[in-house]
């Protein structure tokens, strides 16, 4: 299979969809890659280790998806490359298509493939290919409310970690997933008082055996969210419905009785976010205030730190897209059942049903299995 890997366009995203050891092992395994030129450049890989790897280095982004089947790729195609998809194309790739009724059409239109990251799941309900970036953003959280409510930024002006004789921050989590959790290490490590919200018991009882004490996880209900909003210095929003738009959990009412100069980290922004005055911003401009509340709503997180995050997602992504290659899309996601409800789209049905729900698309929704076995290639 021809594999392309262009380079990334959305503001300040500097991951990149392949490293050199990904591209070897497509390679190794009979497929042809191509990537786009100075595509790694934003993750320290330079295009010689590309070659070195065994990958050939188009000059343009347009020559990357025209002579590829299958794309691969960190973030959703842009409306600039709307243009580049082809028909049957295999994309693998984050699409968060019920956050984006544009893209959802466009890519319903050109009746492509769309294997989305966030969407492969295994039978315990693990999310193997979201994990490694729900650990990055996780991780980043803690981290740019403590910077963003700094006074200079319109903040409260608190150093989320006290010093002797003041109290350290009050920083509250909704949701105890993976970015839950790694927002309440990272926060409990700076000293901050951590109250964590989840509405699964077995969730809070797993948390409350691993977290150190200055980790409270509580159960979610309409009086300890009221309760947390009010205490809190820092709030990070970290919902998620596999595949589907956040719930907005935090209402505009609700900052009204939050601190002025705290902060809202809505890690769930891909996927519409959790707080009802959210929107999505970038890195260049991550920021806005509602209300006397900072809101942080960078749509790709991970993106800042795109070294790590590049490799640790091909750690992750490799294995299955090898699969994909190998086997064709068809039968990859007939013999793998993570594979197959990570398929969000398919020659121009919708296969994921809560993206054909987010926008009346109901008619265009097939099963995802009932769509590969309909185009799958005949046993002989």
């Amino acid at each position: 299979m021809k594999i392309g890997c262009p380079k990334e366009t959305k503001n300040q995203e500097f991951r990149v969809g392949l490293t050199p050891a990904a591209v070897k092992a497509y390679v190794d395994a009979g497929h042809k890659v191509c990537i786009e030129k100075d595509a790694g450049m934003g993750s320290g890989i330079a295009d010689r280790q590309y070659e070195r790897a065994g990958a050939s280095i188009c000059s343009t982004a347009r020559e990357v998806w025209s002579t590829s089947e299958m794309i691969v790729k960190v973030k959703e195609p842009l409306a600039t490359e709307f243009d580049f998809m082809q028909p049957g194309q295999l994309i693998y790739t984050f699409f968060h298509f019920a956050a984006d009724e544009k893209l959802t059409r466009a890519c319903l239109e050109k009746k492509i493939s769309a294997l989305a990251y966030e969407t492969v799941q295994q039978s315990d309900g693990s999310l193997p290919l979201l994990k490694p970036m729900s650990e990055v953003a996780g991780r980043m959280a803690p981290l740019m409310g403590a910077f963003y409510i700094g006074k200079m930024h319109g903040g409260r002006g608190l150093l989320p970690t006290g010093v002797p004789g003041v109290t350290p921050a009050h920083v509250l989590i909704i949701g105890g997933g993976t970015v839950g959790g790694n927002a309440a290490k990272v926060a409990a490590g700076l000293g901050a008082r951590v109250t964590l919200l989840d509405i699964n018991l077995d969730t809070l009882e797993h948390l409350g055996n691993i977290m150190p004490p200055n980790v409270s996880p509580i159960y979610a209900d309409a009086y300890t969210l009221d309760k947390g909003l009010r205490e809190a210095d820092i709030v990070i929003g970290a919902v998620l419905v596999t595949g589907a738009k956040a719930p907005k959990i935090i209402k505009r009412e609700h900052l009204g009785i939050m601190k002025p100069g705290s902060v809202i980290v809505d890690v769930a922004i891909d996927q519409g976010g959790c707080v009802e005055t959210s929107r999505p911003t970038t890195h260049d401009d991550p920021v806005f205030i509602v209300d006397g509340v900072i809101h942080y709503c960078v749509a790709n997180m991970p993106g800042a730190y795109a070294r790590t995050s590049t490799f640790a997602l091909n750690n992750r992504t490799g294995k299955y897209g090898l699969r994909l290659a190998d086997q064709g899309v068809e039968v990859a996601c007939q013999n793998d059942p993570a594979l197959l409800n990570g398929l969000n789209m398919y020659k121009g049905n919708i296969t994921f049903k809560p993206v054909a729900e987010a926008f009346g698309l109901e008619q265009s929704y097939k099963p995802a299995q009932e769509a590969v076995e309909r185009f799958a290639p005949k046993k002989r």
